[in-house]
């Protein structure tokens, strides 16, 4: 009796220890991947105007003005274009002001050289920048006021006629004049790479 008892044991490890082996050698099945979000490019509207010659993408709710003039040298010197506004929603909680920051498509029409300092008051200089196969003459100023800063940056298009400029005006507060916690910084480079897609966008269509 213990013989066979002995041997049933004997045989019921054989069997488990084969049952084990055989498991570990199966192969694994392969972890199922996450599945991939393609993030969704962001709604875009497009204005355009035969009038003026051209056309441009800009992301939904911006506010267009198309009887905005540049009046910074003066109510007998103004520069007419059209303007876009950033929404409110891109400003709240920040210290920048939704109240003017934007892009706006300019153009002076008597002017003889096309570059981006005739745009700007200040004695600045201009340099050259090709952005894929647009040649531009470029110009940037920066002001401060009563807490407030501003920043100009113009692209004019060179070889445009009439002389046609892209304008950056960005105007924040000073964050160190708001109570602590009540606004976080604004995210420039973010916005300007939302200019410059709004910018690369532009096409003249006459």
């Amino acid at each position: 009796m213990t013989k066979i008892l002995i041997g049933l044991v004997v045989v019921l490890l054989l069997a488990t220890g084969g049952v084990y082996v055989w498991m570990t050698l199966q192969p694994k099945p392969e972890p199922t991947p996450a599945p991939v979000t393609t993030p969704q490019p962001e709604p875009l509207e497009t204005y355009a105007s035969s009038t003026l010659g051209f056309s441009i993408w800009y992301p939904k709710g911006y506010a267009v003005n198309e009887l905005y003039a540049y009046d910074q040298f003066g109510p007998e010197k103004l520069i007419h274009g059209v303007k876009f506004t950033i929404p409110l929603t891109m400003a709240t909680g920040t210290n920048l002001s939704a109240n003017d920051t934007g892009i706006s498509v300019e153009w002076l029409p008597r002017a003889k050289t096309c570059t981006g300092d005739i745009y700007i008051p200040a004695n600045v200089p201009a340099f050259n920048l090709t952005d894929g196969s647009v040649k531009y003459s470029i110009a940037t100023t920066t002001g401060a006021a009563a807490g407030n800063f501003y920043e100009e940056t113009v692209y004019a298009l060179s070889s445009s006629t009439p002389c046609t400029a892209v304008r950056y005006f960005i105007h924040s507060g000073n964050i160190g004049n708001y109570a602590t916690g009540t606004v976080r910084e604004f995210d420039r480079a973010g916005l300007v790479r939302e200019f410059d897609k709004i910018r690369q966008s532009l096409k003249f269509t006459r």
